[in-house]
């Protein structure tokens, strides 16, 4: 119940942002974003915002081409008279049935969310209360090359001594390219920003004490092997001011409230009803 729910905010949301724009027309009938949108965002349970860029776009590429293959097999199943036949009554009258009380269910779902209401005083409680929650994590910006031996990342390192600024980025962008074996080798060593911790301990540790615009000026050692690293940029932890969070403390109380709601009125329908169940 609060997943569906949450599809269903979700896909609001993002019909209220994006134009209707039409990213596809079959047949004179147009496929709309809103309507790749709504089904990218029930298809993901409302997660769909939360992937890659890259996953992102592949998934959106497929349900467009998904969609026009939909509406092809429906242009030519018209013209089969596959909509008059007795076959297609049936089982649009069972969908109906299934869609109906979905359909009832979503929008009563949606009715008893709204009623959940909450006040000022109730969600700077919370953030008064719970500011470890609130506390935005120190961050690097950093690239790296990564090579086998010890040699290879020393002979790499005398290469870019000397340089400094944007000299030095540029050639390390460049031996990154040339000689890393890593994964992001190909975009310069670009492993963008990240908090502490997410890195393995060593390359974390040393990582954190560099300065801005240098590089390790020896090869750090981890079981992937020897890293050379360069500090493209750092972000001060912070602690999130009220008026940044508010929104979400708002939808993180009102679910709360709303599940608390929800099985309390389950309990109520069920005590009222009669049920029974088969052997």
């Amino acid at each position: 119940m609060k997943l569906a729910l949450k599809v269903l905010v979700s896909t609001a949301l993002v019909s209220s942002m994006a134009a209707a724009a039409v990213v596809a027309t079959v047949n004179g009938t147009q496929i709309t974003t809103d309507e790749v949108n709504q089904v990218l965002m029930e298809g993901t349970q409302g997660r769909f915002n939360t992937l890659p860029q890259e996953k992102q776009a592949e998934l959106r590429k497929r349900i467009v081409e998904g969609m026009i293959t939909q509406e092809l097999v429906y242009g030519d199943a018209k013209k089969s008279g596959v909509l008059k036949s007795k076959e297609y009554a049936a089982e649009l009258k069972e969908v109906m049935k299934r869609v109906e009380k979905q359909l009832a269910s979503k929008v009563w779902e949606k009715q008893q969310f709204d009623k959940i209401k909450l006040s000022d005083a109730e969600i700077k409680k919370y953030y008064d209360t719970h500011k470890n929650e609130f506390v935005e994590k120190e961050k690097v910006h950093a690239r790296h090359i990564l090579v086998k031996t010890e040699s290879e990342a020393n002979s790499i390192i005398a290469g870019l001594k000397g340089k400094q600024g944007a000299e030095l980025k540029s050639a390390f962008i460049e031996a990154a390219k040339k000689f890393s074996t890593g994964p992001s080798g190909p975009k310069g060593g670009d492993l963008g920003s990240f908090p502490r911790g997410q890195m393995v301990p060593e390359f974390n540790d040393k990582v954190f004490t560099m300065q801005v615009g240098t590089i390790t000026p020896t090869p750090v050692k981890t079981q992937f092997g020897y890293h050379i690293i360069y500090l493209e940029g750092k972000t001060m932890g912070k602690e999130l001011s009220f008026d940044e969070v508010k929104s979400f403390i708002e939808q993180k109380l009102k679910m709360e409230k709303f599940k608390a709601a929800m099985e309390k009125k389950m309990k109520s329908l069920q005590s009222s009803a009669k049920i029974t169940y088969g052997k």
